[in-house]
């Protein structure tokens, strides 16, 4: 039987609240709002690597600044990462605007991000890069909450919450409440 984690410090299988502010090259282009912080599961790869690891061992009320390079964020940018796609492959009811993320299955199976990059006649070029690709991050955060997670929030990888907007029990899934509102 393996001992508990501590309460007091953000580690491995704990659920931590925080507050963030993010800013790319000295502007503020996120941040958590007052009284809701991101919450999430640490060691579960639901935040980026490289400030997951920061925050190893911080305590609540505790704040830091980290500044996480672009391989521990969203990884390089790769000119390799375009694609042209015949406009006839995709579906009549998505909007062929640029700068619209859009879910796509390889070869594989496998879904991927990818956003619209440009439109023309016949084509749609998409690029699998990530919006903050190659790019460091500036992080500002506090350590607002710590708590236990419970056996289904690790058996699924993420937090579950005690109400969903429809005010339902909270039961969920990967999909989201399955209460089906």
């Amino acid at each position: 039987m393996s001992a508990k984690p501590e309460l007091n410090k953000v580690a491995k299988d704990l659920v931590i609240s925080m507050d963030y502010e993010l800013s790319v090259a000295g502007e503020v282009i996120d941040y958590s709002e007052a009284d809701d912080p991101i919450v999430f599961i640490q060691g579960y790869e639901n935040i980026i690597p490289g400030l997951e690891k920061a925050i190893e061992g911080m305590k609540i009320g505790e704040s830091k600044e980290v500044l996480v390079k672009a391989a521990e964020a969203y990884g390089e940018y790769d000119p390799e990462g375009f694609v042209e796609v015949p406009k006839s492959e995709f579906p009549e009811d998505i909007p062929m605007e640029v700068g619209l993320e859009i879910s796509v299955t390889n070869d594989e199976g496998e879904e991927m991000a990818a956003y619209i990059e440009e439109v023309s006649l016949d084509s749609i070029t998409l690029n699998f890069n990530h919006p903050l690709a190659g790019k460091d991050l500036f992080f500002k955060v506090k350590i607002v909450a710590i708590r236990e997670a419970t056996a289904e929030e690790l058996e699924h990888g993420h937090v579950h919450f005690d109400e969903c907007d429809c005010g339902c029990d909270g039961d969920c899934d990967d999909e989201g409440c399955d209460c089906g509102k």
